[in-house]
């Protein structure tokens, strides 16, 4: 998954620090999400199915939660968000051969913290003025943007969304209307070729009708083996502490960590 998304600021570092993000390593990818179905065709949307799970993406923007991503055992996210608070953190992992990033991200507000090994200052964070970096530039975190896979947005691309029971969906999306989404690049999408306006997802919801789990099976490239995208949404109504580092901790984000992630 090479896009300006929640991988942007990993796939800087790691190309910075010479690894390969989706090189095998940790296999921590999470087994209890929906298994991904090949079954999802073009099928005529089931207009209740698709009313159903959007209310329960949207649902995300009201409480506060855990969630987890992985594509592939080269890349992991695990985030614990506010959503009315306006804030949340992040922690995203790389790894390659014989190498292992890890990056710490927390928004508060309209404000974006970074911690990158190797690149920012130990001890400090560093704050990023996200109108300084590409359109559709996603370091996991975002002003306007507080689940890192977006999912309530993405999901308006559904071409179909089917039901299969009570608590289980799948269907697929046109990323072609998804472009900027969950950082969903044009270049990205036009690498997928026809295959972008038709990639399957699942998804899943808990015992209370609240969104648990998302499978997107994203469409090989470059000859590089299929890495699905997985999202797991967990402790709903968790407590998230006072995320905001101390004034002497906060440093401005230097000219060269923009020109990195392709910025100004």
């Amino acid at each position: 998954m090479r896009t300006r998304s929640v991988l942007a600021l990993v796939a800087a570092t790691a190309l910075v620090a010479g690894c390969d993000p989706a090189s095998p390593a940790d296999p921590g990818a999470p087994s209890d999400a929906p298994a991904p179905s090949s079954s999802a065709t073009g099928a005529a949307a089931d207009p209740a199915a698709t009313q159903s799970l959007g209310q329960a993406a949207a649902a995300l923007g009201n409480t506060s939660f855990k969630v987890t991503m992985t594509s592939g055992p080269g890349f992991r996210l695990t985030g614990q968000m506010d959503a009315p608070g306006g804030k949340g953190s992040a922690e995203m992992k790389a790894t390659g051969t014989n190498t292992e990033i890890t990056v710490q991200t927390r928004l508060v507000g309209q404000d974006l913290y970074v911690q990158v090994p190797g690149v920012t200052k130990a001890g400090t964070w560093t704050r990023i003025d996200m109108s300084r970096l590409p359109e559709g530039a996603n370091l996991g975190l975002k002003p306007g943007q507080i689940d890192p896979a977006n999912t309530a947005q993405l999901l308006s691309s559904t071409t179909d969304v089917r039901q299969t029971d009570p608590r289980k969906f799948e269907g697929n999306l046109d990323l072609t209307k998804a472009v900027g989404l969950t950082g969903v690049d044009q270049a990205t999408v036009q690498k997928y070729g026809t295959n972008a306006q038709k990639v399957p997802f699942t998804a899943g919801l808990d015992e209370q009708g609240r969104l648990s789990a998302l499978t997107i099976q994203l469409p090989a490239v470059n000859g590089q083996q299929a890495q699905p995208l997985e999202v797991l949404y967990t402790d709903y109504g968790v407590s998230v502490p006072d995320l905001k580092p101390a004034a002497n901790e906060v440093v401005e984000a230097p000219a060269d960590l923009y020109s990195t992630l392709g910025g100004k």
